[in-house]
């Protein structure tokens, strides 16, 4: 695929994942992805656990493939013309530098775009363009835990805690992509960009606001649960024979095929578990019968027989179990990075059939000053050719 994106010049000035990420789905999308870097060090992310390849971490290779890197020192006269170049070159820009440091370099939304009006502005922070702790930096753990999403996470017993994914940085380079498109839309008409922000702290809001909503408007919060729903039941894993299993009766019609199949259709005709309001009410009972008729089978026998009533379950995999799954390979979303000997994860979309791929590979500091007329970089700076 040629690329959605093909024509679109994208300015990112990002470090580690969310500013990063954002440019990342352009790059992958086919745009041309310039990466402004510090001269010394590049972004923080290179050094972002061991060396994977090129002296660079697994993480940079991640969330910078398919970019060119230009290396400038923002502060100096030659840095400062060869940015307003790019900038005046470019349709998108990106940053999620600490707040404050775009408006001293004098590059923040509404400085750059008076003096580039057609330019698109996306500028990502942590806890947003308002309020007492505008000013203040952040992380992933750090929002989740401030925003509430951590203390929603896990069982009745457990101690609040994070999620795995960085679903506050990711989701928010997501959410700045899709307001540039936007913008990018509005621009065909009316000749004008404009200034998109987005922060891991909303996002951490949207993505627990279903609960939120529920306290606000009903006063309460759900219990927690580990696996479970808190609308459903039953609705979360299980214990077999040897080995857990997420059952999902999301009605009462799937609940009916559930119970046949565990030789309890007597439960239908029961008024503690007829209907999912009523096994909200009564859940600890229905599962004290539950548990030890799905214990007397192993996971793969009771896969089999409720798959064939139609009542969706899942093993709960592990990571390699998930890769060498017939369907998550049948997707295609492993991509081979071209002379490499690696493979990352690609986008989780189609066009036309088609799957977005990454473009190139994550490149070396400076790889690209000379051709985007930027300032050579000091030897020692420069990680050489590719």
């Amino acid at each position: 695929m040629s690329g959605a994106l093909a024509g679109i010049r994208v300015l990112e000035l990002g470090q580690v994942l969310a500013g990063p990420f954002a440019g990342a789905i352009f790059a992958d999308l086919g745009a041309e992805v310039v990466k402004l870097e510090r001269i010394e060090g590049g972004d923080d992310a290179r050094k972002m656990g061991p060396a994977f390849r090129h002296g660079d971490a697994l993480n940079f290779h991640i969330f910078n493939r398919g970019k060119k890197s230009v290396a400038i020192d923002l502060k100096s006269p030659a840095g400062k013309a060869a940015f307003e170049r790019l900038a005046a070159e470019a349709d998108i820009f990106i940053h999620n530098m600490r707040p404050g440091v775009t408006e001293a370099l004098g590059i923040d939304g509404p400085a750059l775009c008076a003096r580039h009006p057609r330019l698109v502005y996306c500028g990502i922070s942590a806890f947003g363009d308002a309020g007492p702790m505008r000013m203040h930096p952040g992380y992933e753990p750090l929002i989740q835990a401030f925003s509430g999403l951590s203390s929603t996470n896990g069982g009745p017993d457990d101690p609040p805690m994070r999620t795995g994914a960085s679903v506050c940085d990711q989701g928010t380079g997501m959410w700045a992509v899709i307001g540039a498109l936007a913008l990018l839309q509005r621009r065909s008409v009316t000749e004008r960009g404009g200034v998109v922000g987005a922060s891991l702290l909303e996002t951490a809001l949207v993505w627990n606001g279903q609960k939120a909503d529920g306290f606000v408007n009903q006063g309460k919060l759900p219990d927690r649960h580990r696996s479970g729903h808190p609308g459903f039941v039953p609705y979360e894993a299980f214990d077999t024979a040897d080995a857990p299993l997420l059952i999902c009766c999301g009605n009462d019609r799937l609940f009916a095929k559930f119970a046949a199949v565990l030789g309890r259709p007597d439960w239908v005709q029961d008024p503690r578990f007829a209907t999912n309001r009523a096994r909200l009410a009564n859940k600890a009972a229905l599962l004290a019968e539950m548990n030890p008729l799905l214990r007397t089978q192993p996971r793969a026998e009771w896969i089999a027989r409720f798959e064939a009533a139609g009542v969706p379950c899942a093993p709960i995999h592990t990571v390699p179990e998930i890769l060498a799954h017939p369907q998550a390979r049948a997707l295609g979303m492993r991509y081979e990075m071209p002379g490499e000997n690696f493979s990352l994860t690609a986008l989780p979309f189609t066009i036309d059939g088609e799957r977005p791929r990454p473009q190139g590979n994550a490149p070396r500091l400076g790889q690209h000053n000379a051709e985007y007329n930027a300032p050579p970089l000091p030897d020692a700076a420069s990680h050489g050719p590719a």
